[in-house]
């Protein structure tokens, strides 16, 4: 893993973003995956960034940090397996299916999940419409 400080070329925002190596980030960049979580451009250019040395601490501090990383890691795919069972999977079309709840009064056996964009989901607050996100890790071996 490598951890890089990003920064926007658009609004200014700094921030850290681990790649699982320089490729990927590259490899990120040329297809346009990179978005500043501020202002969602896709302006992202990496920074200056002091080496890291590795030390007997550092080395533990990481295994400590795996393992935090497993366990969250495994709720998240507990949340996932909770959420398939008992949701409906709706894709992209999340939002249009929200709204049809929220002011159809549309009732559903099961409630919904599925994909949204970060404006579609402002949109959804400004009218009153509750969501929630969370992480989601597709079916790989990350």
């Amino acid at each position: 893993m490598i951890k890089y400080k990003l920064i926007c070329k658009n609004c200014k925002l700094s921030f850290d973003s681990w790649f699982s190596n320089s490729l990927e980030y590259e490899k990120l960049k040329k297809k346009k995956f990179l978005a500043c979580h501020n202002c969602n451009s896709k302006k992202i250019e990496k920074t200056l960034m002091a080496p890291n040395m590795i030390t007997k601490s550092s080395t533990r501090k990481f295994h400590k940090n795996e393992k935090k990383f497993k366990n969250i890691k495994k709720t998240i795919r507990e949340y996932q397996k909770f959420i398939k069972t008992n949701f409906e999977y709706v894709g992209k079309n999340f939002a249009y299916e929200a709204r049809s709840i929220h002011y159809n009064n549309k009732k559903k056996e099961k409630g919904i999940y599925g994909l949204a964009s970060k404006s579609e989901i402002k949109e959804l607050k400004e009218e009153g419409i509750e969501t929630q996100s969370i992480p989601w890790i597709e079916n790989q071996s990350n």
